[in-house]
């Protein structure tokens, strides 16, 4: 895992989701902007993804590797899987969705560096 990464993602995913929730308590719904922000978000965490990845076919790997791989699956397909609810739901509860995925995700970045720590 790359830390400097790790940390960029969750501060972007905390970004997101406070604006998100302002979105959500204006009664707006999901724009254009917000899709930008996730697409942002998804591409980071698909760096941190192939990092893992590389990681592990260079032959380091957590003991626990099945969990460290649905955690690095769930983490990959969240953003774009909860964009898409949040755009087809055209009130203000699309924002919503967002923001509850961008508040998940540092939770799931928290638990893969607890994984990924007998390793280092």
């Amino acid at each position: 895992m790359v830390d400097w990464l790790t940390m960029t993602i969750q501060m972007v995913s905390l970004g997101v989701a406070v604006w998100c929730l302002v979105s959500f308590f204006q009664d707006r719904p999901m724009l254009v902007p917000h899709l930008i922000g996730m697409g942002v978000l998804w591409l980071l965490v698909l760096g941190q993804v192939g990092a893992a990845v590389a990681t592990m076919v260079g032959g380091d790997r957590p003991d626990e590797l099945p969990m460290l791989i649905s955690y690095l699956a769930t983490i990959a397909l969240l953003p774009p899987a909860c964009a898409v609810w949040g755009f087809m739901e055209r009130s203000k509860w699309g924002p919503a969705v967002i923001a509850f995925a961008c508040f998940v995700l540092p939770v799931l970045l928290v638990r893969i560096e607890q994984l990924w720590s007998p390793v280092v």
